[in-house]
């Protein structure tokens, strides 16, 4: 599986086979968070065989079942761009996670925060996780909003690799699926942003992960 293939399959799964990370896939997915950590200056940490993180009300409630694995998105209180940083590098490892056979769920509050395994500095905090595991499906398609909502750069404008990264994007999860946040050109390079709200900088992250990764140019 590519990168592309790993994008169009992914999605959100929340309910995960009672199996280990196998050995190999686990030593991936640690040398890629440290990669990302020492790119980013996020501290995110993979959780290993934790049942209790996702042994709330909460995580009941949406749904979760065996979801004894994840990443914890931990970043210092004061960084700047976190939201942004938590989002792009999270996919980073969601879709790494989709090529070695794994399945992802990002989650914001239907988890036990306090019960999370994470070591947290004095200065940090945890900003979200991502659940992680061998999925007892390989959860649903969600409905995306008309492209003409969220770019209006006219297809006959468009080039090829902008295509391609504007597809990507419309794949990428963001919170509710509600996809606030807006693709457009200029001077020749892909602009994306958003009007703010919730989860917003995070879920503009990923987007911006999926389209730079699909179409190979850097978002402004």
């Amino acid at each position: 599986m590519d990168i592309k293939q790993a994008i169009r399959e992914r999605h959100s799964v929340r309910q995960y086979k009672d199996l280990p990370l196998k050995a190999e896939d686990k030593e991936r997915l640690e040398a890629l968070v440290k990669e990302c950590n020492e790119a980013s200056g996020l501290n995110i940490q993979l959780i290993c065989n934790d049942p209790d993180c996702f042994n709330t009300f909460l995580a009941h409630y949406g749904k979760f079942s065996k979801a004894n694995n994840y990443f914890a998105m931990v970043a210092k209180k004061d960084m700047a761009n976190r939201d942004e940083l938590i989002g792009y590098y999270g996919q980073k490892l969601v879709l790494e996670a989709q090529m070695l056979g794994l399945n992802t769920c990002w989650v914001a509050g239907t988890y036990g925060k306090g019960k999370c395994k994470a070591d947290i500095a004095a200065g940090e905090k945890i900003i979200c996780v991502i659940s992680l595991g061998y999925g007892e499906n390989n959860g649903s398609v969600h409905k995306s909003k008309p492209v003409e909502k969220l770019c209006k750069v006219p297809e006959s404008a468009q080039p090829d690799w902008f295509k391609e990264g504007l597809e990507a994007a419309l794949l990428a999860p963001t919170a509710l699926n509600q996809q606030k946040f807006r693709i457009t050109l200029s001077d020749g390079e892909p602009v994306i942003t958003t009007k703010g709200g919730p989860m917003t900088q995070i879920d503009l992250g990923i987007v911006k992960y999926n389209f730079e990764i699909a179409s190979g140019h850097k978002c402004k």
